[in-house]
């Protein structure tokens, strides 16, 4: 079932960033606006698009997060696979995307004022990620 829906999720995020889907969806907005006259400009008519357009959004809400989550975690098996490869990467870094999000900020914000502190990009990388963390702590 998963791969089915990743599958499926992946195709329909790629499709609905399609150009054209967005003609698609613009001329479909035209027809739907020309159609008031016919039915001039009843509750029935606006229910139709109202309808249809949260039917869609709420499904592309579902698709999108799937590739998001998707994106994200070969993103970061890719991020923590450099880490690993480099002999002067910080390989404590490797998962850090699993702390809460005031720890990344602190974490952040300790790596900028280390930056800062620092005249060269050796001075920086010189320091481990372990007292670093630990300091933030």
């Amino acid at each position: 079932m998963e791969q089915f829906f990743s599958r499926v999720a992946g195709k329909s995020a790629t499709a609905m960033g399609h150009p054209y889907t967005f003609v698609l969806a613009t001329l479909a907005m035209v027809a739907w606006a020309a159609r008031g006259v016919v039915f001039a400009w009843s509750d029935t008519w606006q229910l139709i698009v109202n309808t249809g357009t949260s039917v869609v959004t709420f499904l592309a809400v579902f698709v999108i997060q799937n590739s998001q989550n998707r994106d994200g975690a070969a993103i970061q098996a890719k991020l923590d696979e450099v880490l690993r490869a480099l002999p002067k990467a910080r390989e404590a870094f490797v998962g850090i995307e699993h702390l809460t999000e005031a720890q990344i900020c602190a974490l952040r914000d300790a790596l900028e004022r280390e930056v800062k502190g620092k005249g060269s990009k050796q001075e920086t990388a010189d320091d481990s990620a372990e007292r670093l963390l630990k300091r933030i702590g």
